[in-house]
């Protein structure tokens, strides 16, 4: 009687907070503590059946897949599943508490509650998201993920991403094959162009979820909004010729992020984005080699940031400390190129 009286009150609250929208994950692991506590471990086809008989229906197919595959995968890019509690016909899934909830909610969300990413938090955020698909690809079994977005990708309290929510999940494609076919599901505006035109589903389809997510970091701007202009609705659409010119791609990044950013970083970003966004599967690259370039952009900017230190503490300094200003060449106009003031130039952006 007192399991059944707290699962009342904790479904209560779930229905609540997803009104709000406040996060999606809680710490339920006092559930654990009562008499219908299970580990994974202990889940088995007969008691799975037994279920199924008892109430003569089948688990929920997004349920069922969650714990398939959150049962057998172990990854630190991959949320953790706890256990389970199981009452009458109440089926309710534990997973690890991620303090900060979702990226989504980071991104598009205003308030106290969310302060703006900054460029290195963005960075850190893609490259964890992009370890955790990487993983799913390359087990030995591939995963296809199918439904990646912003508000699957969890944050613990240091901003470390997790995929969560592995309902629509899938076996990758065997014995030579290119693909699976299946029925067509997902959120619109993250699936990928061939997948929802034929139910032809590739490894590959995951990318361009990836690029969308991608993009929608860069801007600052949901995949889909009807609340902006008719020839933005469509932010892939509207977006993808600001991605390909380094010249405007300014007019595109978010501007919460005011401009603290390195240009090139930025630009190498966006190159990455357009090829995510590739029409054809073929043409995109295997989320190995996006993880590859990622870490190359947080590596490049890395390098730089401890160069110019080491430049700046090479360079002689005066009795008071100052760095002595560079002689003026005599041959040089006092305006020209050669001179102390930069010609033609954009104001540096730092990371």
């Amino acid at each position: 009687m007192l399991t059944k009286w707290i699962h009342t009150i904790i479904f209560s609250c779930i229905g609540y907070l997803r009104k709000l929208k406040c996060c999606q994950y809680f710490p339920f692991t006092l559930l654990l503590d009562f008499s219908t506590r299970k580990s994974l471990e202990n889940i088995s086809r007969r008691e799975e059946m037994q279920w199924r008989c008892m109430h003569g229906c089948l688990l929920a197919s997004p349920m069922e897949s969650e714990v398939n595959f959150l049962g057998r995968l172990s990854h630190p890019n991959l949320v953790k599943l706890l256990g389970y509690c199981w009452e009458d016909k109440e089926l309710l899934l534990v997973y690890e508490f991620m303090a900060r909830g979702s990226l989504e909610n980071h991104l598009f969300r205003r308030g106290a509650a969310f302060e703006p990413l900054s460029w290195s938090l963005r960075l850190k955020i893609a490259i964890g998201a992009a370890r955790g698909l990487a993983f799913l690809h390359t087990s030995e079994r591939k995963v296809i993920y199918r439904d990646f977005k912003a508000s699957n990708i969890l944050l613990d309290s240091n901003y470390n991403p997790k995929l969560s929510d592995f309902g629509l999940a899938k076996l990758g494609p065997t014995g030579g094959e290119s693909h699976v076919t299946t029925r067509v599901m997902g959120t619109y505006g993250y699936a990928a162009p061939e997948y929802v035109a034929t139910g032809h589903l590739y490894v590959k389809s995951d990318v361009y979820g990836f690029g969308v997510v991608l993009l929608e970091m860069l801007s600052g701007q949901r995949a889909l909004d009807t609340n902006r202009p008719s020839e933005q609705h469509n932010l892939i659409d509207w977006g993808k010729p600001y991605l390909a010119d380094r010249r405007k791609l300014a007019r595109l990044m978010d501007p919460r992020l005011e401009g603290r950013y390195p240009s090139k970083g930025a630009f190498r970003a966006a190159q990455l984005t357009l090829k995510c966004l590739a029409g054809e599967p073929k043409n995109r690259p295997s989320m190995k080699e996006v993880l590859e370039t990622l870490e190359q952009i947080e590596a490049t900017k890395g390098r730089s940031r401890e160069s110019k230190s080491k430049d700046d503490s090479h360079q002689p300094t005066a009795p008071n400390g100052q760095i002595p200003a560079k002689p003026r060449s005599p041959l040089k106009s006092r305006y020209g190129v050669g001179s102390g003031m930069r010609a033609n130039h954009p104001p540096h952006r730092v990371s």
